[in-house]
């Protein structure tokens, strides 16, 4: 030890309760693996939207779980529906209750605008579907996709927002957990010429 390195220990043990400095460690603030399991995370958002919202769709927290996660995977109604062992219409009817919209879900072969307007004025869905030349089932699929959309902005897209967060988690959580041990060292240190003495 130099002379100054002894003066600083000296120092060190003249203020210091002891001779170590360890400090305890804090405790761990978790780790995306901590987050708890996806499936109840989205049952929770799920019961916050029933409470909020009656669903028309009768399906249990499982299905719709199943919904959101087929949903996020790019799964296409007709694929839902044979996975879940249902209809298409019943598949949409769910997502809506979800405020699950896909872009095509409001890409009308008619103006919506107009069909805003009747529904504003009440008019008979058979009457508004005949002025607009679609089937009543058409119109029946824009009106609940028009409502699933102002009941998500009206609740500024939160519960979208809450699934995008929880399925986005997971996707990071399984790609940094499941590969914890490779952490890539092992190539860059390959032909690494390690000559340590101490």
């Amino acid at each position: 030890m130099d002379r100054k390195t002894e003066e600083l220990r000296d120092i060190f043990m003249d203020v210091a309760e002891g001779e170590t400095v360890t400090e305890s460690q804090e405790e761990s603030r978790g780790s995306l693996a901590d987050r708890g399991d996806v499936g109840q995370r989205l049952s929770d958002v799920i019961t916050g939207m029933r409470e909020r919202y009656a669903f028309r769709a009768d399906f249990d927290d499982e299905a719709l779980c199943a919904l959101v996660r087929g949903f996020y995977d790019g799964e296409t109604d007709a694929e839902l529906a044979r996975t879940l062992d249902v209809s298409r219409h019943t598949v949409f009817r769910a997502r809506m209750d979800l405020h699950l919209l896909r872009e095509s879900d409001l890409d009308a072969p008619f103006d919506l605008d107009v069909l805003r307007e009747r529904l504003a004025d009440e008019d008979p869905l058979t009457e508004v579907a005949d002025d607009l030349g679609v089937s009543a089932s058409t119109v029946r699929r824009y009106r609940d996709a028009l409502a699933a959309r102002n009941e998500s902005r009206g609740a500024n897209d939160r519960y979208r927002a809450e699934f995008d967060s929880i399925l986005a988690d997971s996707d990071l959580t399984g790609g940094l957990t499941d590969d914890v041990k490779n952490d890539g060292l092992d190539e860059a240190t390959e032909d690494a010429e390690v000559d340590v003495s101490f």
